[in-house]
Parts: structure tokens; C-alpha cells; sequence
């Protein structure tokens, strides 16, 4: 399935570019050469990474990446926004991930409407930054799948919140309130089809419902290790590349990421590009599992 995932860099000199990458060495490679390589730390690079490497584990055709520089002032990011809203129409695209990127409203409107006029529409999965910009503009109903962790489904659950930042309090709880708050940002219209809400439990949400949990491995010290969501978002833009299907990408993904942490025995001090390592084997094992047997289709391709 052809897949893109956009997002940023955090190097204001990075340029606008589209393309395909490779990981190797720990780093990514742009194919089309002419790049440096990017660290995979966290971020869009540790979700690309993690991509392109479920992607090789199943056979799955590789994402493209659309990538921009940006350090925060948004500037990348409305080139990325203005690129992406001009070029869809001419797109051959199945699905795309919409990762860390500035939140600007009038940008987004106008990829969106981009997207609305695609036929077939393409699968959306938003996290990070353009999460809370498709809830700030009121238009979170058009995703298919949202990735927050607990803290970001409390600003989804509150209508009135303009911005992560200005989330009433009573709303910030923790894995225990997770059914509440994801019925409550269902029914504002603030949440995607699907959450797949990350904690101590993983919880997958459709329309504001939970649908399913995966709650072990328990790994504590991969809770002060950033980049790990991005990680389990870069897993579900994989499966979801090889043709699974939603509720079984997320629920394969989930348990992936936990079962590449036990395997890494990590430290608080481990970086996320350090679990890349172990990902083909937990994904492997994940889906040998039997919800992953249920997961995978007779005529996918084996495991690599």
C-alpha cells in the first residue's frame, strides 16, 4: 500500500524534500543522496525508521516521507502544509501519517480540503502536532486514527481547550479515566475513528468506545525514554502499509513496542534509537502471538 508520512526535522537549514529513505547504521538515508544523514533520536526520524523497518520485516512496499525543517517557529512546517495541499491532487497515495509538524489551522484547512477531494480518500493517522491542530481546527472527525497518550486525550476531551497548553484540570488524569475521556472527545467530535491511547495500559478506542487493551510486557524504564510513542505510531503506519486492518495494526503495534523494550533491557539513560534494533523480532513475535496469527493475512508474505 503506498503510504507517506510527513513531518519535520528539528534543523531550521533541513529543506523541504520528498522522497524515500533507508535506515542503515542507525541513520537515515535519503535515496536520492544529496542529504546528510538524520540521527534517528525521536521525533519523525524515529517514526520514519520504525516504519521502514516493519515495513522490510513484512514485504511491504516502503513509505515516502515528506520532511521539512523546522525548530519551532513554523516555518518549515507551512512550506510542508503548502507543498502537501498543492501537490495531493497529483498524488498516488493509499495513507498517510501526520506527525510533528507546527499547528497552523488555515494550513491544515487546506491540506484537508486537498484530502476531502482525493478518490478514494486516503487512511489518515495523526499524532503530536498535527493531532492537536486537526482538534483545534474542529475537523478531528475526518481521521481515521489518532495516537495519544493519556495527557493529549485529556485536550482532545476538552471542547473548550484551544491548545494543549490551556487544558482544564479536572480533565488531566490518568490511565484510569481513559474510557471517560475518550467517550467525552467522541462526542464533541474531537477525536479520529480510532485512539489508540498509550499508558501503562495501551487502550484502543473506536468512536468512543474501548475496543481493546494490551497492557504487558511491563517495561518501567521505557517510560523516561522520549521517542518511544513515536515509535508505536511509526509500528501501526507499517502494519497499516502491509494491508492489516485497523484494529489489528494498532492492538500488533502496541504489543511490538513493548515486546522491543523487554528485548533491549533498557535504562533510563537508553536512547529510542537504541530499541530499533530488536523491533523485527518483537514484531515477529507480536504477530505470532494469537491475536497476531488472527492479524495476519493468508496471503501476506511470511516474516522476513
Amino acid at each position: 500500500m503506498a503510504w507517506m508520512i510527513c513531518g519535520t526535522v528539528p534543523d531550521a537549514s533541513f529543506p523541504l524534500v520528498e522522497g524515500r529513505w533507508r535506515l542503515e547504521g542507525g541513520l537515515l538515508h535519503a535515496e536520492d543522496g544529496g542529504l546528510p544523514p538524520l540521527p534517528v533520536r525521536r521525533g519523525t526520524p524515529a517514526l520514519l525508521g520504525t516504519a521502514l523497518l516493519a515495513c522490510e520485516a513484512l514485504g511491504a512496499e516502503p513509505p515516502r516521507a515528506l520532511l521539512a525543517g523546522d525548530i519551532g517557529d513554523g516555518d518549515g512546517s507551512r512550506r510542508l502544509y503548502g507543498h502537501l495541499a498543492a501537490s495531493l491532487k497529483d498524488a498516488r497515495v493509499e495513507g498517510l501519517t501526520f506527525h510533528y509538524l507546527f499547528p497552523d489551522v488555515d494550513g491544515h484547512n487546506r491540506v484537508l480540503m486537498a484530502l476531502e477531494d482525493m478518490d478514494p480518500k486516503p487512511t489518515l493517522v495523526a499524532d503530536a502536532g498535527f493531532m492537536y491542530v486537526a482538534k483545534m481546527s474542529g475537523y478531528a472527525d475526518a481521521y481515521d486514527l489518532f495516537t495519544p497518550d493519556a495527557g493529549e486525550l485529556a485536550f482532545l476531551a476538552d471542547e473548550k481547550a484551544p491548545h494543549p497548553f490551556y487544558t482544564r484540570g479536572f480533565l488531566l488524569a490518568g490511565d484510569a479515566d481513559v474510557p471517560e475521556l475518550a467517550a467525552r472527545a467522541h462526542r464533541h467530535g474531537n477525536a479520529a475513528r480510532f485512539l489508540l491511547v498509550k499508558g501503562r495500559t495501551d487502550r484502543l478506542v473506536r468512536e468512543g468506545r474501548v475496543v481493546g487493551e494490551v497492557d504487558g510486557p511491563q517495561v518501567p524504564a521505557l517510560e523516561p525514554i522520549g521517542g518511544t510513542g513515536d515509535v508505536v505510531t511509526g509500528l501501526v503506519t507499517g502494519l497499516l502499509a502491509s494491508g492489516m486492518d485497523m484494529t489489528r495494526a494498532c492492538l500488533t503495534a502496541a504489543r511490538a513496542g513493548r515486546l522491543a523494550g523487554l528485548r533491549a533491557k533498557p535504562t533510563p539513560a537508553t536512547q529510542v534509537g537504541e530499541l530499533l534494533p530488536f523491533l523485527p523480532a518483537a514484531l515477529r513475535e507480536a504477530l505470532e502471538s494469537p491475536a497476531g496469527e488472527a492479524a495476519q493475512s493468508p496471503s501476506r508474505p511470511p516474516l522476513r
